[in-house]
């Protein structure tokens, strides 16, 4: 069978540079930072205070004040990101068949704070059972695409993926399949994640993965400098609308760029920590080349994925290299981590909407907070350290790794 183009015809953000896409992309743009320090929970005894919230989040201004307390707040997240994009996309009833419109919808982790704020509360009590009734449902992570469907009426292919830090690149890739497959017209893909808590900020400082910063917290998401030392916890949610051209055609819609293709490989080699000479990531992104019947020299810009972890950016840089040999140093590679954090479950859904404007507006955002140069770096790739920089970009490559050894990438090139 033939299968069908797919492109971008809507997107939703929420993220520590502004709770809408305009926003985020002017902060990525202008290099700003999202961290500072945390607001949701008293942190003064954790070894890290500082991460990249969603600033000033109040749900109850995009959702009734009831509907919100039965949801974790990464569900509330998907549902505003949901609006946003279903409105940028112009999708109503008189347009879509709303059998044939899915929702593929990734978290990392889900309701952690809900689970958390149960198992607290029932510790705290006097061993009589009294839970929310809404407990379960808040939490489990596949809630959000649920959710989602619900508030919109889509009863298309609905579900979640879940693969740590690769989950929204991951359902990305499902939800293109599904389009190409033409077993859906539309499909609502992304991620949501919401664990900046004391569970969540003390379980990876039990690993060791946080940076310890606080005496500079803007600072701290270092990624490819000498004295990186960890990555900063972001939270927030990304969507895309991904639509069979056909139908976008049909319908009139505006098409921001094509879904090209997407990889996803397996590392096989520890539960954390990545393969040192980045078998993966190469695997993954050599899968997306493949997929996508582009070659390595037609990629301008890779938003890397970058953690500032002393292990993980050395091995993706070697993959990189790999891959892409000379036309590595043709490249503009940046991690948009630097300004919002690790969004972890969101990051794969936020940084292919980096892509998407970086097609879009022939411009790179960069790598902030380098200062040092580390020495086990090529020094002569292309960082796009801490200035945005103009070029064309004809086809952008989105990397997201998560423990497991999960990978997952996507592409997205100019509409012709």
């Amino acid at each position: 069978m033939e299968l069908k183009r797919v492109v971008v015809t809507g997107i939703g953000a929420l993220t520590p540079l502004g709770k809408t896409l305009d926003e985020y992309w002017e902060g990525l743009v202008s290099g700003v930072s999202g961290a500072d320090f945390i607001q949701q929970f008293d942190c003064s005894k954790f070894k890290t205070r500082f991460a990249c919230e969603v600033k000033d989040f109040d749900p109850t201004t995009y959702l009734d004040r009831k509907e919100a307390r039965k949801i974790d707040r990464f569900t509330q997240f998907a549902l505003v990101v949901s609006d946003q994009a279903v409105k940028d996309a112009g999708i109503s009833k008189e347009n879509v068949n709303p059998d044939r419109v899915g929702v593929i919808f990734a978290s990392g982790i889900g309701g952690l704070i809900t689970f958390q704020e149960e198992v607290v509360n029932f510790a705290n009590g006097d061993g009589t059972p009294r839970f929310n009734p809404f407990f379960i449902p808040k939490m489990i992570l596949d809630i959000a695409a649920g959710q989602i469907s619900m508030r919109h009426g889509f009863r298309g292919p609905n579900f979640a993926v879940v693969s740590a830090c690769a989950s929204s690149t991951n359902a990305i890739i499902d939800a293109y399949d599904n389009i190409r497959l033409g077993k859906a017209d539309i499909v609502l893909t992304g991620g949501s994640e919401a664990v900046v808590s004391a569970a969540g900020v003390g379980g990876f400082n039990a690993m060791k993965a946080l940076s310890e910063r606080n005496d500079d917290p803007k600072t701290a998401s270092r990624p490819f400098d000498k004295d990186r030392d960890g990555f900063v916890m972001g939270e927030g949610a990304g969507m895309l609308v991904l639509e069979s051209l056909e139908h976008a055609l049909q319908r009139g819609a505006k098409i921001y760029c094509e879904i090209a293709g997407g990889g996803a490989t397996a590392d096989a080699h520890h539960i954390t920590a990545p393969h040192p000479e980045g078998l993966g990531a190469k695997n993954v992104m050599s899968a997306a080349l493949n997929d996508a019947g582009l070659q390595p020299s037609d990629i301008d810009y890779i938003n890397v994925h970058g953690t500032s972890t002393p292990l993980g950016d050395i091995a993706e840089t070697k993959a990189i290299l790999s891959v892409f040999g000379d036309h590595a140093y043709q490249l503009n590679i940046s991690s948009t981590k630097s300004m919002t954090g690790h969004c972890l479950g969101a990051a794969g859904a936020l940084e292919a909407i980096a892509c998407v404007m970086s097609v879009v507006h022939d411009l790179v955002p960069p790598t902030i907070n380098h200062f040092t140069d580390d020495p086990g770096l090529d020094p002569n790739l292309n960082f796009t350290f801490n200035k945005a920089q103009k070029r064309t970009v004809r086809a952008a490559l989105s990397n997201t790794f998560g423990f497991g050894g999960h990978n997952a990438s996507v592409i997205v090139k100019k509409y012709s």
